[in-house]
């Protein structure tokens, strides 16, 4: 994370599972509201990101039994600026929100078709922007 004076300028995230919506706890869909489709859910060994064809939420678990839980909920239309960064084996979404927020997610040990599913997928989120 980059700090200013103990402000927390960005957020990083290194997500290197992806989940079927079989395996989402029963506390995800309490976030998804009617109608909204699930497109894809990532994980690392404790949080969770889960992209919907309206927003993005990431479930960002603190501590060392993760029992702080902190909810963060991005609808598309409040990104003003985004960056798909492509490595060797790994893709960074870059995200600034019309707050003056920024997060980073960073997916790691990725497969060729993975890669291409997150380029598809940050795609429908560009779309997205401005509706």
């Amino acid at each position: 994370m980059a700090y200013i004076k103990f402000k927390e300028l960005t957020h990083y995230f290194n997500f290197n599972t992806k989940l079927s919506e079989k395996k989402l706890p029963e506390y995800v869909y309490q976030y998804i509201s009617e109608g909204e489709k699930i497109l894809a859910v990532f994980s690392t060994m404790r949080d969770k990101v889960v992209f919907t064809d309206k927003k993005l939420i990431l479930f960002d678990l603190k501590g060392v039994l993760g029992f702080t839980k902190k909810i963060e909920i991005y609808p598309h239309n409040r990104i003003c600026t985004s960056a798909i960064v492509f490595n060797k084996s790994s893709i960074y979404l870059l995200f600034t929100f019309l707050s003056g927020y920024q997060t980073r997610l960073n997916f790691i040990r990725l497969s060729p078709e993975d890669k291409k599913e997150l380029r598809e997928l940050y795609y429908k989120i560009y779309e997205n922007m401005d509706n």
